[in-house]
């Protein structure tokens, strides 16, 4: 699971273990974050100085892929971010009440056309990039 805060950060959890996996610093507090419903190591996150920044950890697990401006005023925050179920098109929200949509670019909408998607390769795909980071079990 994912998680975010007002200390500037988003930081990717296993359940079983009491430290995070993964910790990213968006430079500004971090209003929401959501996993994308086309792939289990997509997701997103919005920050307060307006900034969009899509993660595809299978790509790059260390910086985002894509970071967005989505707001004319500075003043203004974004604080939700959703992606569409069905097309691929994020939606985000700010303070004002006003939404924003933005189309994905096609690397990171490729699984909507694969028809090779199914939940237990997403989930085998995380699983192998949570190998990569866990620490070994001691015996």
């Amino acid at each position: 699971f994912a998680s975010c805060s007002a200390d500037w950060t988003v930081k990717i959890w296993d359940h079983n273990y009491s430290e995070p996996m993964f910790t990213f610093d968006l430079g500004n507090s971090v209003g929401d974050v959501v996993w994308s419903p086309y792939s289990a190591t997509v997701f997103g996150a919005v920050t307060d100085d307006g900034q969009v920044h899509i993660f595809d950890l299978s790509q790059e697990k260390y910086e985002p892929l894509c970071q967005q401006s989505v707001v004319q005023k500075k003043k203004t925050k974004v604080n939700h971010l959703a992606f569409n179920q069905h097309y691929p098109i994020i939606a985000v929200g700010d303070d004002r009440g006003n939404c924003v949509t933005l189309k994905l670019s096609p690397n990171l909408r490729k699984c909507l056309k694969d028809k090779a998607y199914s939940k237990e390769s997403e989930i085998a795909k995380m699983e192998k990039l949570l190998e990569l980071v866990r620490e070994p079990t001691s015996k």
